[in-house]
């Protein structure tokens, strides 16, 4: 039996040269699910995406969602796509274990945090919002700090850097003023430790909550608890505004960052993967 991919609709493509399309994973031209594939607007055209890969239950564990992955992986490079990415939600094994075994790396999670009662700050701890000089040095280090981290792992410099300054365009298009935002600066002992950048984000389609965009602890202050106070900052700042869950996005790799935001109760909703197509 022989399992190919079936367009059913044309190619999408903008004016920033972003293209999409739906696909149905055939057997025999007998359809059995279906996938999206596309690339990143984030990233740029170079970055191909294979999103909501699915095969029907009676057709499931058959190698199907190999051979229609590696299809899409071959539409990508017919795209002159030079990587694939991929998000897994944290409790699809199978999905996750496919990832694995067709080669894609772990970059990212992002995880969130049901909330409940605004947390209290540890003593000698204060916030105060950050000031329009303060900003204008954040900004460019926390800019350069976002691009360096996808460097770091696998994406092209000049990629990274479209996304930091993308994302940047997109989360804080007024600064200080943008509408939704905080960036705040926590203090101890009247000496600044740490900064805080929370705001609202769409975790999927019609689904918006809190989200941290940027913790950071000053260097020379970091292995003192900053970092927890930071969070539970951002958890009451999440509660007082009304939201019912927080979440965040934490680079593989990040462990103490990761062991954090467990021990603080936060769950992988999904995985984010990569692979080169050479």
């Amino acid at each position: 039996m022989t399992t190919t991919l079936r367009p059913t609709g044309p190619l999408q493509q903008g004016a920033d040269g972003a293209k999409s399309r739906t696909y149905e994973v055939c057997v025999n031209s007998r359809p059995v699910g279906g996938l999206t594939i596309s690339t990143d607007p984030g990233f740029g055209p170079e970055a191909g995406v294979i999103a909501d890969l699915h095969i029907d239950e009676p057709d499931r564990r058959r190698g199907r969602g190999t051979v229609a992955a590696l299809a899409a992986e071959e539409v990508l490079r017919g795209w002159r796509c030079g990587q694939v990415l991929v998000s897994v939600p944290a409790g699809a094994g199978p999905a996750l274990r496919l990832a694995a075994a067709l080669g894609y790396a772990e970059r990212s999670r992002n995880m969130v945090k049901t909330l409940s009662a605004a947390p209290g700050l540890p003593d000698g701890v204060t916030v105060r919002p950050m000031t329009e000089e303060e900003y204008g040095t954040w900004e460019a280090r926390s800019t350069e700090g976002f691009a360096q981290s996808w460097i770091d792992r696998g994406m092209p410099e000049a990629q990274a850097r479209a996304k930091a300054e993308a994302s940047r365009r997109e989360n804080l298009p007024r600064g200080l003023a943008t509408p939704g935002t905080e960036l705040n600066v926590v203090v101890k002992d009247g000496a600044m430790v740490g900064w805080l950048w929370t705001g609202r984000r769409e975790l999927a389609p019609g689904d918006e909550a809190a989200f941290v965009y940027d913790i950071e602890v000053a260097e020379e202050q970091r292995g003192r608890g900053y970092g927890r106070a930071l969070m539970l900052l951002a958890e009451r700042i999440a509660v007082e505004s009304g939201a019912a869950r927080l979440g965040l996005h934490v680079f593989a790799g990040n462990t103490p960052a990761l062991r954090l935001y467990e021990s603080l109760g936060f769950e992988t909703t999904s995985v984010n993967s990569f692979k080169r197509l050479l």
